[in-house]
């Protein structure tokens, strides 16, 4: 399945009905008093939050969202029927943003999440509405009020608790196909994940977390280099970050650095958040090299743990799943209190 994390659509609410003109047929009454009834209301554009759903795919294809018009006023001052709303699913996720000024009108963070759009029109009054005492007979009803029309942007931003943020071919794949279910397509080659993937982590029998594996950031992602700002998006929801540095490269401090850069020149929120650095491929890496690695000094680490592991071998696999558990409860304990 295709991965679409943004779209623009456009949406517009139902005309209400037009309000009627009639007259009471009575027996020995040839012109009984006025009865046009009056028009029903155009239907709603609502948005709503479905967590059944991944992508925004399905807007490349659908860009126009129309709720149904108000039907006329009728006789014996009947109400015309309201037009049927129209409901637009969207995975939960997505912000809503008018496409034309830029504000963000809804975040769909909760499943079922609802938030109205454009509003029908009101239905048009029937004759019966205008009788007075100086016009006992009115033949005008009006006409019903338009609807709204909308265009908007789509932004999909996945919901997780972690995101794993590195380099390209740091071993983010190979991590998270190891500590979760998910199954990324891993080669040993720069951007092989194209798409987040998004995994379910068990730690013990009823302690779980979910952890997304970013796709590669490089130097210049906050302007769009590489895979960019196409994808940084993504972790700002999370609540923790794990830097995966590969220790193939030779420098995984100015790794950590330009990745730090990278995430300040987006949203300077990131580096709020709590993280846990990782040294991963120590598999590959000999016990000379492991003693320098040992020594290694990463700027603004803070009190944030540092540690060496290996998808590959198991190296301290277990650790980190206990550790980003660790960080992640004391997270929610403190948002709780």
């Amino acid at each position: 399945m295709n991965f679409i994390d943004s779209a623009v659509i456009e949406v517009s609410s139902g005309k209400g009905g037009r309000g009627h003109v009639s007259f009471r047929k009575e027996k020995y009454v040839p012109l009984g008093g006025p009865d046009g009834g009056n028009g029903g209301k155009g239907g709603d554009v609502v948005i709503e939050a479905d967590r059944q759903l991944t992508t925004l795919l399905d807007f490349r294809y659908q860009r126009r969202y129309d709720a149904e018009d108000g039907k006329a006023g009728g006789l014996s001052r009947s109400t015309g029927k309201s037009g049927k709303d129209k409901i637009v699913r969207v995975p939960a996720g997505t912000v809503i943003i008018n496409f034309e000024t830029g504000e963000t009108l809804v975040d769909l963070t909760r499943d079922k999440q609802k938030y109205t759009l454009v509003r029908g029109g009101r239905g048009g009054r029937g004759n019966s509405e205008f009788t007075t005492s100086v016009n006992q007979a009115p033949r005008n009803a009006e006409p019903g009020e338009s609807g709204e029309e909308l265009k908007l942007t789509l932004e999909l931003k996945i919901l997780a608790d972690i995101g794993l943020v590195g380099f390209p071919n740091a071993g983010k794949s190979t991590l998270i196909s190891v500590i979760s279910a998910a199954k990324p397509k891993i080669a040993d080659y720069p951007f092989t994940t194209l798409v987040p993937n998004l995994g379910m982590v068990y730690v013990g029998e009823e302690r779980s977390f979910t952890i997304a594996d970013i796709p590669g950031l490089i130097e210049g992602a906050h302007e769009g280099k590489g895979l960019g700002i196409q994808f940084l998006r993504h972790v700002e929801r999370t609540r923790l970050l794990v830097f995966l540095l590969d220790a193939m490269s030779g420098d995984p401090v100015t790794e950590y650095t330009v990745l730090c850069q990278e995430l300040e020149k987006y949203n300077p929120d990131m580096l709020l958040k709590p993280r846990v650095i990782c040294i991963s491929k120590m598999d590959t890496v000999t016990q000379p090299d492991r003693d320098i690695l040992d020594t290694l000094n990463f700027a603004h680490s803070g009190d944030y743990p540092i540690m060496q592991i290996s998808a590959v071998s198991g190296e301290k696999i277990e650790d980190l799943k206990k550790m980003m558990w660790a960080v992640l409860k004391k997270s929610w304990e403190e948002e709780s209190n």
